[in-house]
């Protein structure tokens, strides 16, 4: 007998949505389609277990269970209230909801929660006469509840947690890398394991425990103490400790992990993250400035990856000289190396002085940031363009290090008549219609906008793109929670005062005195 398929839906942060696909297709993943800041695919019970324990680069797994259209609040109310809650709660379970809009419709995404619980909690009052409690931490079942225009999605959130946080995790420095964004950086720059690693500016270590993981196949969440789906009724213990216990995918690694900070501080920090996930036997770290590294001290061929201070949460005397002492590093002191950056100031990246063979756009937090690759060679560009065609050619030449074979019904296929035509998208994070939740709308083409169609997952790396613009704010999940739909409006007493212009009785209420005005004094120079 087969086991029962059903959609599946992964988060992650933009710009690594070709990354997680790929991740997923290795998995077993069927009916992949890439949409914007997740991807869609269908699976089994074994897959929803195994892409929360494998997948590097997903925020979060979703199972939508409950699709309606609703056109405010009280017909939100309504619908929730209509589907048969038993088959996910009981009176005596917790729950919690997430709630994630973009909608003209609906404002404000908390009071949009408080009526999803509200319905929830009548439903089983009005049958059982008890009703489950609320619990915004550790609660048995996660709901998200996701709102384009008047679509709305129930899904069960199989991750509870943000699967960023891995679990390996004791302390950290002010700014620290969010761990999937780290490991998306490293497969995106091609890292296995076949080669030495060295981040250095390493602060409290994400890069070197993420590198570790990857060269190793040692599963993103082996280290975390739960997940959501274990509180659910079908959950499979058996199966998932199979699963758990698998190591078939792990392998020796017999290169070495560099890393170094300026500060002691963010070393020891890094220290004690790096033997909590068990990783010390791989990773060499020191207190060490960049600038302090020696021409030949590392051996040629390895790969940098690095997260310099942008100046923000992190300040520094002199930011700019501080990235001309980096291009100048990988200039002498990193021959042979290929190097990725990531930061947000154009500035910054001018000060390197080096010409970038990739650019890729990329958000740190809040921060609209670009992810630079450098291919540092010895000698002048014409020699190295002429030996090796460049970089473009390079670039091409490489065929994404980081992707894995996929099955041939991905993206483009033939149609009966012969043409290649893209098959159906069973998901979009942007434009679902009211027949299907995870189905394009053409609804943007009343309002005389383009239609902006998802690609499908063809195996082949995007083109460096320029740098694009990201109207979006961040939870503490670091999940995207505010599109351009959605603007801080004020309500309650705030609008009242606000808005609302009325006069005050003026019988019986003695009028204030104005202080006459004092006039301005000009500070006299002593």
């Amino acid at each position: 007998m087969q086991p029962e398929t059903f959609t599946l839906v992964a988060k992650t942060f933009q710009g690594l949505e070709e990354v997680l696909a790929s991740e997923i297709a290795a998995l077993g993943g069927k009916d992949i389609e890439i949409g914007k800041r997740m991807v869609s695919f269908t699976g089994d019970k074994a897959l929803l277990y195994k892409t929360n324990l494998h997948c590097r680069t997903a925020l979060r797994i979703l199972k939508p269970i409950y699709t309606f259209t609703a056109g405010d609040t009280d017909e939100l109310y309504e619908r929730i209230k209509a589907f048969e809650w038993e088959q996910i709660l009981t009176p005596e379970t917790t729950f919690a909801i997430d709630a994630v809009v973009y909608s003209d419709e609906f404002r404000h995404s908390k009071f949009v929660t408080y009526r999803a619980k509200d319905a929830i909690a009548d439903y089983f009052r009005e049958k059982y006469d008890r009703r489950p409690s609320v619990r915004l931490n550790n609660a048995d079942i996660s709901l998200n509840l996701h709102i384009n225009r008047t679509t709305c999605t129930l899904s069960l959130d199989s991750s509870g947690e943000s699967l960023h946080k891995r679990g390996y995790r004791v302390a950290q420095t002010e700014a620290p890398l969010n761990e999937v964004l780290a490991a998306g950086m490293l497969l995106l720059a091609g890292w296995d394991g076949s080669r030495d690693f060295i981040d250095p500016m390493c602060g409290s270590g994400t890069l070197l425990i993420e590198a570790a993981l990857i060269a190793t196949g040692t599963p993103a969440g082996i280290y975390r103490s739960d997940f959501a789906f274990k509180h659910w009724s079908d959950f499979d213990e058996e199966l998932f400790d199979t699963l758990y216990n698998d190591d078939s995918g792990e392998h020796p690694f017999e290169h070495k992990i560099y890393g170094s900070d300026i500060s002691p501080k963010a070393v020891e920090i890094a220290v004690e993250n790096i033997k909590n996930a068990g990783m010390g036997r791989y990773i060499d770290i020191a207190v060490k400035p960049m600038q302090q590294y020696a021409e030949g001290e590392m051996p040629a061929g390895g790969l940098l990856v690095t997260n310099p201070p942008y100046g923000e949460r992190i300040t520094d005397d002199d930011l700019l000289g501080l990235y001309a002492m980096i291009g100048s590093q990988l200039k002498h002191v990193f021959k042979g190396f290929d190097a990725w950056i990531i930061s947000y100031r154009d500035d910054c990246f001018d000060s390197i002085g080096l010409k970038a063979s990739a650019r890729l756009p990329m958000m740190n937090g809040a921060l609209e940031c670009e992810y630079r690759k450098y291919e540092i060679f010895d000698g002048k560009y014409t020699d190295f363009k002429r030996e090796t065609g460049g970089f473009q050619r390079k670039e091409n030449d490489g065929k994404d290090a980081y992707r894995k074979e996929r099955p041939e019904s991905f993206g483009w296929r033939e149609s009966a008549s012969g043409r290649k035509e893209r098959g159906k998208r069973p998901f979009d994070d942007r434009k679902p219609d009211r027949e299907h939740p995870f189905r394009k709308s053409e609804s943007r083409k009343e309002f005389g906008q383009k239609e902006n169609r998802r690609r499908p997952f063809d195996g082949r790396r995007p083109a460096p793109v320029p740098r694009q613009e990201f109207t979006a704010a961040y939870d503490e999940d670091d999940e995207i929670k505010i599109s351009r739909f959605r603007r801080e409006r004020l309500h309650g007493d705030e609008a009242v005062n606000q808005y609302v212009i009325g006069r005050k009785p003026s019988i019986g209420v003695e009028k204030p005195k104005k202080e006459p005005a004092r006039p301005y004094k000009r500070n006299k120079k002593k």
